[in-house]
């Protein structure tokens, strides 16, 4: 009989995994939190914002809509489509948390989850509890939410290339989370391929282009998933 690997579930791991996310988001929000300023956000409104949503495409967008005087129906659907891959994330991570972890518990977990922390989460072997997600969390967090009050606070005093350069630290961050990923699961490498070529058709096909990005976000991740559970599919092992 083969025995169940230990549950993932110490404070002090979810904390260290963290910190790379935490310094990732604090350097990402530092640039909403000026954004948001040069929009004629109050500072604690930016700071409110991103204490109560933790989305950085979503964020952005959403200060761009208030800028423009979208509507309050133009602006909640929006956030629906560039944030809905939340809850595929979240009801995929829900199948690795440890069954000790109750409602309130996966409630709280579900609004943490951010596309890297569910990288890392979603990459351990064994299942997670709710110690260790309270730790992968809490460092990002406390990243995006200081980033925000200091890029808010600084305003607009630091020049434009340093403010562009702060903007494409998140992608530099999700590619050292997905590419040691793939190194190790070729699996994992497939779906990141699939997902990466749906994503080349939709931003240069004619027609195709037109669709939104938080569509696309939800057709290519949902779609590469479909295809590596086909392709790939995982045999649950069952003691005898």
């Amino acid at each position: 009989m083969k025995m169940e690997k230990a549950v993932m579930n110490r404070w002090a791991d979810g904390i260290r995994d963290g910190i790379p996310i935490g310094l990732g988001y604090l350097s990402v929000s530092f640039t909403f939190g000026m954004m948001a300023v040069s929009c004629g956000i109050p500072v604690w409104a930016a700071v409110a914002i991103s204490m109560t949503n933790l989305t950085s495409a979503g964020q952005f967008a959403g200060i761009s809509m208030i800028a423009a005087s979208a509507s309050f129906l133009e602006v909640a659907l929006t956030q629906l489509v560039i944030n809905i891959r939340y809850a595929l994330m979240s009801l995929s991570l829900s199948q690795r948390l440890e069954k000790t972890v109750k409602t309130m518990g996966r409630m709280g977990i579900s609004f943490g989850i951010t596309d890297e922390i569910f990288a890392v989460a979603s990459t351990k072997e064994s299942k997670v509890g709710k110690r260790y997600m309270a730790g992968l969390i809490f460092v990002p967090y406390i990243g995006w939410t200081v980033g925000t009050l200091l890029g808010a606070a600084a305003g607009t005093f630091l020049p434009e290339a340093i403010r562009s350069a702060l903007g494409i630290a998140i992608y530099g961050m999700f590619l050292a989370i997905i590419v040691p990923a793939a190194k190790k699961s070729f699996p994992v490498f497939v779906v990141i391929l699939i997902a990466v070529a749906m994503s080349c058709v939709f931003r240069w096909a004619p027609v195709l282009n037109q669709v939104s990005s938080g569509f696309v976000i939800i057709i290519c991740s949902v779609t590469a998933a479909i295809v590596g559970a086909v392709l790939f599919p995982k045999r649950e092992e069952r003691g005898l």
